[in-house]
């Protein structure tokens, strides 16, 4: 086993990137968080490696300001594999690369049938990666060992995958493709924060009334306060379906409250006057939630031949025809069109050319080559589903 170091102090962080500035071609950089530990996303490592540099360990928390970093390297090309789940903690340090190449989407692309990062090391180079730590708590300090061995083994090969993929995709014609989806998840905005975040409690369907509806609410908000306050995971405090049996439950004070089997959790106890509190600010608020909301979420397909037949024709007509494409091409469905993209423009048609096929996808986030590669034979779909004879029995009478 290689020993490895995390770097924390200020010296050895310049002289790391000095290093890396120093060495050749591309970066790979990867990111360790504490998720389902800790209440941020924020990173606890960041691992890079540059050849004729190596591999070097940063501490975040101990380093703070990332600044030399961004200079050494933020002008070459980085490589990530599953970059957008590490991008947002990067950001957060003012660690912003100006290119990317995602080994996960190459290999999507490349149809691939495995694409976590063992495996896609193993089939580019038969390395065999242990992924033991993946779900570690890496807010832990002091690191242990293997823990950074595995950190480090994260990007050590990277650069090596990076280049046979290139070269696959350069056989298949896909380079422009790929260039295309790096280039949307580097520059994607974060989602917009959920209107009321709490409807997203897990089992929260099973709970009926505003008034109960205003007791999960207090209760999340409560849970959310604290867990931010002590920056630990909100589940791991208390967890949703505890919250939900508390409001089920009904308890009429603390003590049943604080006796109610199913309110579990690390926290559900000695917080108690918190939780309780939390119940009866919720019982008695003149702020009561709506019990249903409005959504933009389309009707499950299965019920598009009753509430849109016309949509439902041309869903039926056009999936398929996507399939059989992406087939062709040699990638997943979905990456060859984002399955909602297609349901949409099936739902509410824009137009009947290809033209207003291919506007509507790009405003609903489709890239080009994914608009050139499908527009067409969509709009041919629709024109022919509405050309299909209705098979249903005329009315006798």
């Amino acid at each position: 086993m290689t020993e490895y170091s995390v770097i924390s102090d200020v010296s050895e962080f310049h002289a790391a990137c000095a290093a890396l500035a120093a060495g050749s071609g591309p970066v790979a950089v990867d990111v360790e968080r504490a998720s389902g530990f800790r209440y941020s996303q924020r990173a606890y490592l960041v691992q890079v490696y540059r050849r004729e540099a190596g591999v070097f360990l940063f501490d975040p928390p101990a380093l703070g300001d990332f600044s030399p970093l961004q200079q050494a390297i933020g002008d070459v090309l980085w490589v990530f594999h599953a970059a957008s789940q590490d991008l947002p903690s990067l950001r957060e340090l003012d660690l912003v690369p100006h290119s990317i190449f995602d080994t996960e989407l190459a290999s999507r692309l490349l149809g691939h049938e495995r694409v976590g990062l063992a495996a896609v090391v193993e089939n580019a180079l038969g390395i065999t990666l242990k992924k033991e730590h993946s779900a570690a708590d890496w807010s832990t300090r002091p690191l242990p060992a293997a823990w950074l061995e595995y950190a480090a083994l994260d990007v050590l090969h990277l650069i090596d995958v990076y280049e046979i993929l290139q070269a696959e995709l350069e056989d298949q014609g896909k380079t422009e493709f790929a260039a295309e989806e790096f280039a949307a998840t580097l520059t994607r905005l974060p989602k917009p924060p959920r209107e009321d975040p709490w409807r997203r409690l897990s089992g929260l369907h099973q709970v009926r009334g505003a008034r109960n509806l205003a007791v999960a609410r207090s209760l999340w908000q409560a849970r959310e306060s604290f867990a931010q306050d002590q920056d630990v995971s909100p589940g791991r405090l208390v967890p949703d379906r505890s919250l939900v049996a508390a409001v089920l439950a009904n308890p009429q004070s603390k003590q049943a409250l604080a006796g109610t089997k199913e309110f579990q959790g690390r926290a559900s106890r000695s917080q108690i006057d918190r939780w309780w509190q939390a119940m009866v600010d919720g019982r008695s608020t003149e702020d009561l939630p709506r019990e249903r909301v409005p959504s933009d979420t389309l009707p499950p397909p299965r019920a598009w031949a009753d509430r849109n037949p016309e949509a439902d024709a041309r869903l039926k007509a056009a999936r398929p025809v996507v399939e059989a494409t992406a087939e062709e091409m040699g990638m997943p469905t979905e990456n060859l069109l984002t399955p909602d993209h297609l349901r949409r423009v099936a739902w509410d048609v824009p137009g009947p050319t290809a033209e207003d096929i291919g506007a509507a996808l790009e405003a609903l986030g489709a890239r080009p080559w994914q608009i050139a590669q499908t527009a067409q034979k969509i709009a041919d779909a629709f024109v022919e589903a509405a050309q299909t004879p209705d098979e249903t029995p005329a009315d006798a009478s």
